[in-house]
Order: structure tokens, then C-alpha cells, then sequence
């Protein structure tokens, strides 16, 4: 064969060697990827991969994305971008079990009904066409579950809400909350004449009402939700204690002065000391709730306070806390998304001790940096603000009013459980000897690793805490936090340890720092001047006035004017020129390094490669030249 020839034949057969094996590799490595981002993007969390493999029958997601008007908004299109490659990730890792969809929803088409069906929402934009952002969940019995509108602020919780929908697509029963309660507010029959957030939880979740005698637990609860519970029996107690040690799940609000536990709103008083704590099972957890209530004057809430005569007037009041998104957690899911005051009436601080092994105390909202602690007697009663400042004692540092406990405890009952005490009737002893024979044997360790969420107070419960009376506007995230609390224990044990992801679009540190210098040096430039130039023009105004009583009419309109006068009035014309020329070149030099820097980027992505390539390429070339010369 001709060299000419063998050319050309091994050329073919490299090519159809190479796209043969691209089309092998796509098919057997369609699931394999290499993720080099910092936070692992585009790596699924262990939780997720264990919900994907317990999926029991297919779930189909259908991700509605209007391509078109999407284009327009940059936010959109690249979080469209980082949904879809999600999705894709979720259907590779699910060995069939979730099939991904995507429909483009243009005006007047069946994919639109279908969304507008679906109850995705249509976003007005600037043009003609709605935006269509949403995902649609299928089960294989026709359930359904949506996100409306894939807001690019929540990317934190995208990988938590797909997993969440899928597992209650898998299992749509609502979930079982128990509720053990001695607020009249939170053991309203059905919700009905109840706090708004007990009505809210029942509109997600099954809630179970726990009597304040009971005997035992009932049975399937997903999440224990403890409010303020009453002071419990040794029996009761080892009844939480084993619910824990077996499903993990609780949602525990304790309140060393619980103001709302005596009746009243904001500032009621009252004769007793109304207090709930974790007990035994807290020194067991090393997990104390602190003997006094928590003010803090940095996050102090306005709240109307008795001035005398009579007359209320709104002042900070340092034991009334609106703790802002900015002391809380953003990589747990429970706090994550929350954009808005949690209120807090003087809550009490989880103290951390000696913690069993393997076991996390994560604080999900903190104090300001010089909290308080103020005696309960006296911070559940009407204190004033000035009373509060009065006793103000400040704490080294923050103090921590709600936390997530995570990992493997151990009982409260090293001895096994308690002796039945029975009830003096005769009807309720012989249910309580029948319950006790049907309890489960004592176990001493987590047989599910515990994650339970503890806030510090109770009264954030309340109506009067976040939403305005009378006209129903929530005005801070308390109902928010307990509902994501329950909603992200009552997905299972994989869907409860999910954390929030970090976003995808990353800030440029140095551009930003170029930008804080260069807004600093602007907006100072430009005070300074702008009072200058309004300073010469209220001046100038003057002396035009002055000049336009007679001058005006003589056709001279400086003849009023002294000669110093007419010499002001030109240097002040110069002067607002000169102004108004450097406030233009402050504006044009306010970009001025971060566009060098943008330019500079571009020549070396644009430039760089090329050159690189063809310096080397003249490396071998100069190689090559100098060995032949050496062989010749």
C-alpha cells in the first residue's frame, strides 16, 4: 500500500475508532462526572443518594422553564442552567427511578395549560410573555407535587426541596406530629381558635394531640414536638427518652419565663413563674436550659411600653429580641431561607456541658454580641425597658436561642425504666398496667442518630410575636422556623440531615474590594462636592436676584452689583463649571480599575490560549531546527 493510501485509511479508521468510542463511553459513563468545584456543586449529598435508593416506585419531575423569556434575565438563565444539570444528576444517581422532563410553556400551548394546571405560577416580566420557572412532581398514582416559582434566592435549599418532593411522592401520607402542650394556643381541638402556626401545621402534617397524662406514645409519630410540655413523670419522661432513642426526631421549645404560658400578650402579668426545661433528659443530652431569661440590647424589639399617665409609647426593649437572619445559621436547612426577624420574649439560652461522644451542638440562631441574663422572676412580669438596662450584666459572648443536637445519645435511664405509678381510679390504673405491658422493651443508645431542634423560648409561638393583630400580615419568620423544623425532621432520617448548599455564583472578592474603594473614594468626592456646587449656586442665586431688581430693565443684569460682587458672581460661574466638570470625571473614574481589570480578563481568555499555543508551537519548531542541524 502507498503511503498516500495507508494516510488516508488510517485517518478514517482513527476517526470511526473515535467516535465510536464517544458513543460507547456516553452511554456507559452517562452517570460518571468529576466535580472540581470548590463546595461540590454538582456532587449529590450522601442523604440524597440514600432517599434516591429507597425510592420504591418511579417519580417523574418536570422541570417548566419558559427558554425564551428566561434569556432575558441573566439570574434566570444561569440558575435555569444550574437546575437542569441538578436534575440530570438526580436521574443518573437514581438507576431509573426519577425520569426528568422539560417543557418550554410558550403562550396558547398544551405545555402552558399543562403548568398553568399544574398550579405553576406566571411571572409578569417586561415583555408580552409570562416566565415559567417552576418544577411539576408525578408519582406512579398520579399524586402531584409542585414548586411554583424556583426562586434564584432559595438555590440554597434546591438540593433539599427536589429530595423532599420525591420522598413525599414516594410516601405521600402526611407526616405524624405529635404535639405535648400546656399552651391553650397549641391544644386548640383541630387547629380551630388555636395560634395561626398550630392551623399552619395542620394544613402539612397530621397533627396528633398528646394528652398531659399520657401513659404512652402514640404509635407512627414522625416528629415529637414538645411546646412548653408539662413538669413530666419519671414514666413520662422515659417514654420521650425511648421515642428519641428510637425514631431521633423531636422538636423540643422550653421557656424559663413564658409570658404567653400566663394568659397574656407582649407585657401581661401575672403571680406565677411559669417555666418548662429539658430535665433530665437535657443532663443526659449535656444540653442545660439556663436558669434565667436572655435580653439583649443590640436586637432589642420596639414594643409599646406604660409611661405614666396613661400614655403608651414604643421603646426598644432588650427582653423582647428580634434576632435578624444575619445571627443565624445558613447552612442548616431549618434557618437557611429565612429572610426576616424571629421575635423572641424573654427566651431563656441553651447552655452546652459535657456532650456524649459523637454528638454536635449546632447553634441555629445567637444573641448580639453583649447579651444579658435577667432574673425570671422578674423578666416574666412587666419590666420595663429602663429596669432591664438597670440589671444588664453583659455576657462574654453570644448566647445561643435555638440549636440542632445531632448523633448517637444515650438514655436518661441507665437503670431501665421507671416503676408505673398507677392512677388512684380504678379504670385509668388498669389502662395504664395494659399500656405499660404493651411498652417496648428499655433500650440504653440511639438506635436512630438523634436530630432535634431546641428553642430557647415559647412565646415566639404566639399570634401577638409575628403577625400584626387584626390584619393578619406575618411581619417575621416564627412560624417559618418551627414549620421548616418539623417539615425537615419528618422527611426521614436521610432527608433530616440534609444541610443547605452554598450557591453557585460566587462573589469576586476582588472585584468587590475594588468596588467598596472606589464607592468609598466616590460617594465622598461626590458629598463633598455636591455641597460645594449647591453652596455656589444658592450664591449665585443671590446675587442674580439682587441684579435682577433694577439691572434687569436697563438691560444690564449686573448693574445693581457692586464691583467685588461682579467679581464673585464670575468666579462663582467658573467655580460651578469646574464643579460639574469634576463630578463628570468622578463618575467616568468610578469604574474606572474594575473595567482595566475586566479588559485585561478578556485578553488573556480571548488572547492567552492563541499565544501560549503558538509559543510552544515555536519551541518544538526551534527544537526540531537545532537537532537537524546537529544530525546534519
Amino acid at each position: 500500500m502507498k503511503a498516500k493510501h495507508y494516510l488516508v485509511a488510517a485517518t478514517a479508521l482513527a476517526t470511526t475508532i473515535f467516535v465510536s468510542g464517544n458513543l460507547v463511553m456516553q452511554k456507559v459513563l452517562s452517570g460518571a462526572r468529576v466535580d472540581f468545584t470548590e463546595n461540590n456543586l454538582y456532587t449529590l449529598s450522601q442523604g440524597t443518594k440514600d432517599t434516591l435508593k429507597t425510592v420504591s416506585e418511579p417519580v417523574e419531575l418536570t422541570f417548566v422553564y419558559t427558554r425564551g423569556v428566561g434569556q432575558d434575565y441573566p439570574a434566570v438563565r444561569a440558575y435555569a442552567a444550574r437546575v437542569r444539570e441538578l436534575l440530570e444528576a438526580y436521574r443518573s444517581q437514581s438507576g431509573g427511578r426519577v425520569i426528568v422532563n422539560e417543557i418550554d410553556p410558550s403562550p396558547f400551548s398544551e405545555a402552558e395549560d399543562e403548568a398553568l394546571a399544574a398550579g405553576v405560577t406566571a411571572i409578569s416580566t417586561s415583555g408580552t410573555d409570562p416566565l415559567y420557572f417552576g418544577i411539576i412532581g408525578r408519582n406512579a398514582v398520579d399524586d402531584q407535587r409542585v414548586i411554583p416559582f424556583l426562586a434564584p434566592e432559595r438555590e440554597v435549599t434546591l438540593e433539599y426541596d427536589l429530595t423532599r418532593m420525591i420522598a413525599r411522592l414516594d410516601d405521600p401520607d402526611a407526616p405524624r406530629v405529635g404535639v405535648l402542650s400546656t399552651l391553650p394556643g397549641m391544644t386548640a381541638p383541630g387547629g380551630e381558635g388555636g395560634y395561626t402556626l398550630l392551623a399552619d401545621m395542620s394544613k402539612s402534617f397530621d397533627v396528633v394531640p398528646i394528652s398531659q397524662e399520657f401513659q404512652s406514645l402514640p404509635e407512627d409519630l414522625d416528629v415529637l414536638f414538645l411546646a412548653h410540655p408539662p413538669e413530666l413523670s419519671a414514666r413520662q419522661s422515659w417514654l420521650v427518652d425511648q421515642y428519641i432513642l428510637r425514631h431521633g426526631r423531636a422538636v423540643i421549645m422550653v421557656d424559663p419565663a413564658a409570658k404567653t404560658a400566663m394568659g397574656g400578650g407582649f407585657l401581661d402579668t401575672g403571680s406565677d413563674h411559669p417555666r418548662s426545661d429539658l430535665g433530665l433528659l437535657g443532663t443526659a443530652w449535656g444540653v442545660t436550659l439556663s436558669d434565667d431569661a436572655v435580653a439583649d440590647a443590640a436586637n432589642a424589639l420596639p414594643v409599646p411600653v406604660d409611661i405614666g399617665n396613661g400614655r403608651m409609647e414604643e421603646l426598644a426593649h432588650p427582653l423582647f429580641i428580634g434576632s435578624p437572619a444575619s445571627d443565624m445559621n445558613r447552612q442548616d436547612l431549618v434557618t437557611a431561607d429565612l429572610t426576616r426577624n424571629v421575635n423572641f420574649g424573654a427566651p431563656g439560652g441553651l447552655l452546652v456541658g459535657s456532650l456524649p461522644e459523637g454528638v454536635t451542638f449546632s447553634p441555629l440562631i445567637s444573641t448580639g454580641p453583649s447579651p444579658s441574663f435577667i432574673d425570671a422572676a422578674e423578666a416574666v412580669r412587666d419590666m420595663k425597658p429602663g429596669d432591664v438596662l438597670k440589671s444588664y450584666k453583659t455576657a462574654p459572648q453570644p448566647l445561643v436561642l435555638a440549636a440542632r443536637l445531632s448523633g448517637s445519645l444515650v438514655s436518661a435511664f441507665p437503670d431501665g425504666a421507671p416503676a408505673l405509678i398507677e392512677p388512684s381510679e380504678p379504670a385509668l390504673a388498669e389502662l395504664a398496667r395494659a399500656e405499660a405491658a404493651n411498652a417496648l422493651p428499655h433500650i440504653s443508645k440511639s438506635v436512630t442518630e438523634a436530630e432535634i431542634v431546641m428553642i430557647a423560648d415559647v412565646d415566639t409561638l404566639a399570634d401577638d410575636f409575628y403577625i400584626i393583630p387584626g390584619r393578619g400580615v406575618v411581619v417575621a419568620d416564627n412560624g417559618a422556623l418551627v414549620l421548616n423544623a418539623l417539615d425537615s425532621l419528618s422527611g426521614g432520617g436521610e432527608l433530616s440531615r440534609l444541610r443547605s448548599r452554598s450557591p453557585s455564583l460566587r462573589s469576586m472578592t476582588r472585584i468587590d474590594r475594588m468596588r467598596e474603594r472606589a464607592e468609598a473614594k466616590y460617594f465622598r468626592q461626590q458629598a463633598e462636592l455636591e455641597n460645594r456646587l449647591e453652596t455656589a449656586q444658592s450664591r449665585l442665586e443671590e446675587l442674580q436676584d439682587i441684579s435682577a431688581t433694577d439691572g434687569f430693565f436697563s438691560g444690564d443684569i449686573e448693574a445693581d452689583l457692586s464691583e467685588d460682587e461682579r467679581a464673585e458672581l464670575t468666579r462663582l460661574r467658573a467655580d460651578i463649571m469646574e464643579l460639574r466638570d469634576r463630578l463628570r470625571s468622578i463618575e467616568r473614574d468610578y469604574r474606572r480599575d474594575i473595567d482595566r481589570l475586566e479588559s485585561m480578563l478578556k485578553l488573556i481568555n480571548i488572547w492567552g490560549g492563541p499565544v501560549l499555543v503558538g509559543l510552544i508551537g515555536l519551541l518544538v519548531w526551534r527544537r526540531q531546527t537545532y537537532r537537524g542541524g546537529r544530525d546534519a
